[in-house]
């Protein structure tokens, strides 16, 4: 593609250093931004990153002083509250400047796990039933939910807040996880039905025309059933040691029933365009003993280090990790937020 000037959002903390020497980049926490910034450098482009942690002058400065042809979004959050990231974008919708990942729209629909999941039962996607408990009111259980339920916070993402405990067998459980979710995580909580089977991921790319990774999968080898729950936790994501311990992997789906990939795929777009997301998302479900797959949420702008699930499914398909990086930049230089109805 066309040479870009590329100013990369990253928060200010994980701003990769200039000097490398001595610094082992594969298990920094800055991986994924040392990641996109070398990859877009040599692929021709000029790149700045600016780190942001509460003020958004910075950005206006750079439109001002650098002015960059779009820019590349690594933020999760602002200011230390991950909802905030929506308001960063619509600042740069603002600013007219060309942007990569989801429009605010569609992190705003995605990252509320309760409106999520409302917005697809409507457009007839299976999920699992669940309720919401809101922090300062009492814990009542509706009837229809059915135990084991997990418990998750309504709008944390990274599965902050979840553990083997999440998953719970009765209600003084589900009172105990609610309240440390309220406690710990400062949020709202959400109870869902625990759907038995195994987790699976897809990747979607695309603005209006999407395309869809293959279907990935989470492996949980080593875990001794009975004992613990094949979920992803937050040491399961997060922790090495934890998953050479239980034998964690993900790699590319096997053994999925005739027909599955195909209909999942066509689902992972139908949430996709419900949400009404942009740029690219990770699709997360389940399925079940019975073949029969249920979408937890969606995951607009996810983890897209050299490695990891989005970039090696990607890479599965036949796009390259620089491929896939310049095809993200595309997408941002193409989407107009005028175009929303």
């Amino acid at each position: 593609m066309k040479r870009q000037r590329v100013l990369v959002l990253v928060h200010k903390h994980l701003v990769p250093p200039d000097d490398l020497t001595g610094i082992d980049v594969v298990h920094a926490e800055w991986k994924t931004e040392f990641d996109v910034i070398s990859t877009l450098r040599e692929n021709g482009h000029e790149v700045r990153p600016l780190g942001i942690q509460d003020e958004l002058n910075p950005i206006r400065l750079a439109m001002d002083e650098w002015k960059p042809t779009i820019v590349f979004n690594l933020l999760e959050a602002f200011d230390n509250v991950n909802l905030f990231d929506q308001n960063v974008v619509s600042y740069l919708e603002l600013l007219r400047v060309p942007y990569t990942g989801c429009n605010p729209r569609g992190l705003l629909l995605s990252r509320d796990k309760s409106l999520s999941k409302k917005l697809m039962a409507y457009h007839r996607i299976p999920v699992p039933d669940f309720a919401v408990f809101r922090r300062g009111r009492k814990v009542l259980v509706p009837p229809r939910l059915t135990f084991p339920l997990i418990v998750k916070s309504l709008t944390q993402e990274s599965s902050i807040g979840i553990s083997q405990a999440s998953v719970v067998g009765d209600e003084e459980k589900l009172r105990k996880r609610v309240e440390f979710i309220h406690e710990s995580v400062g949020t709202h909580a959400i109870a869902e039905r625990y759907i038995d089977g195994r987790e699976l991921y897809v990747g979607v790319l695309g603005n209006e025309r999407l395309q869809v990774f293959p279907v990935w999968e989470m492996h949980f080898t080593k875990m001794v059933e009975g004992d613990n729950w094949p979920i992803a936790t937050e040491r399961v994501k997060w922790s090495t040691k934890y998953q050479e311990k239980h034998g964690i992997a993900t790699d590319k789906a096997q053994a999925l029933p005739e027909g599955f990939e195909q209909a999942v795929g066509k689902m992972a777009k139908r949430v996709y365009r419900a949400l009404e997301i942009t740029g690219y998302a990770r699709i997360d479900l389940r399925m079940d003993t019975e073949g029969r797959p249920y979408v937890l949420e969606a995951n607009p702008n996810p983890q897209i280090a050299y490695g990891e699930d989005f970039a090696e499914s990607a890479e599965h398909s036949g796009m390259k990790y620089e491929d896939l990086l310049d095809r993200i930049l595309a997408l941002g230089l193409q989407w107009r937020p005028e175009r929303v109805a």
